[in-house]
């Protein structure tokens, strides 16, 4: 196994060792992330590097883990948006159980996330009910299943100590076998078949991009009206390094207090002068929350004197205001 720890800049997917925080304390889980694939059904492209709603499958993938402590990805190195450990296995295109083996080698958590890196919806939210589900219990692992009820080992959380003993003993067989503790080729049910599992069906995160059809699958779903929202902010928020999760039912009600209350071109305005205010306090998602507030309030005062200023004598309910339209939200 070949370890690659090239330098970068920061946040370009170099790091080593990222940081514990500031209280000194790991993560409750490492990741390991298998990125190493030769893509045989999409004819052997750079699978991790397609991209899904503007953002490579595998910086999707790292999105999902990023309340790991360490974050392993098993591949030759690449840009990323997030800063990773890199692993190869030996020989590389080993297959996915030497791949696992390498990437395991840099953790040291308790508990392990193991995923494919072709996964366009895993979100942190399917990793939590996946670590969540392992904790409730006494199973070496959580995977989830597909649709069909298909077990999908590659979005699961372990117990590391469960991968590293079931990880010796095949290599332990194969050298009584062979004379050499290689686990090249060997399929992950050998890995799977000898753990106790727990079982998350989740269609929609288990759902992986192998062929091209999956592939205009996954990017035609993001567009859907209930999803192309968030789908479009978490791409925004990678590509301009913010990591802050804000009420956007806040903001979008600030935008259509301001389009009705003032004017259309003042909603995207307003919302901007909203983060820029919070970006100069240096605030999180409570000063956004706040500051929209304060401009929503304006907004409303706005709207009250545009309604008084247009009400009729004699006549207790005053006209909407010139530039109020029924709903402006931007995914109305």
């Amino acid at each position: 196994m070949t370890a690659y720890e090239p330098p970068g800049d920061p946040g370009a997917g170099t790091d080593p060792s990222p940081d514990p925080g500031p209280t000194g304390r790991r993560a409750g889980y490492d990741a390991v992330v298998l990125a190493g694939g030769a893509a045989r059904r999409l004819g052997g492209v750079d699978k991790p590097g397609l991209r899904v709603g503007g953002r490579a499958l595998l910086d999707r993938v790292l999105a999902a883990c990023a309340g790991a402590g360490t974050t392993v990805v098993v591949a030759e190195p690449r840009p990323t948006a997030r800063p990773v450990t890199w692993a190869r296995e030996d020989p590389p295109g080993g297959g996915p159980l030497a791949a696992l083996a390498a990437g395991l080698r840099h953790t040291a958590a308790e508990h392990v996330v193991v995923v494919s890196a072709d996964l366009p919806f895993l979100a942190p939210a399917t990793v939590a009910r996946l670590l969540a589900s392992l904790a409730a219990g006494d199973a070496d692992g959580a995977l989830l299943t597909d649709a069909d009820g298909r077990d999908q080992p590659l979005v699961a959380a372990y117990r590391a100590p469960a991968l590293r003993r079931e990880l010796a003993a095949l290599a332990r067989d194969r050298a009584a076998r062979d004379g050499a503790p290689d686990l090249t080729g060997l399929p992950l049910r050998r890995l799977t078949g000898a753990l106790r599992l727990t079982r998350v069906p989740d269609a929609v995160a288990s759902f992986d991009c192998d062929t091209w059809d999956d592939l205009a699958t996954a990017r035609a779903r993001i567009r859907e009206h209930g999803h192309v929202l968030d789908e479009w902010i978490s791409a925004a928020k990678d590509e301009l390094g913010i990591d802050l999760d804000v009420d956007t039912k806040v903001l979008l009600d600030l935008a259509r207090d301001a389009a009705h209350g003032v004017a259309r071109p003042a909603a995207p305005l307003t919302t901007f002068l909203v983060g820029y205010a919070a970006g100069r306090a240096q605030g999180g998602p409570e000063v956004v929350a706040e500051t929209a507030r304060k401009a929503a309030a304006l907004a409303l005062r706005w709207a009250e004197e545009a309604a008084d200023a247009g009400a009729a004598p004699g006549k207790g309910t005053p006209d909407a205001a010139p530039d109020a339209t029924p709903d402006t939200r931007p995914d109305a």
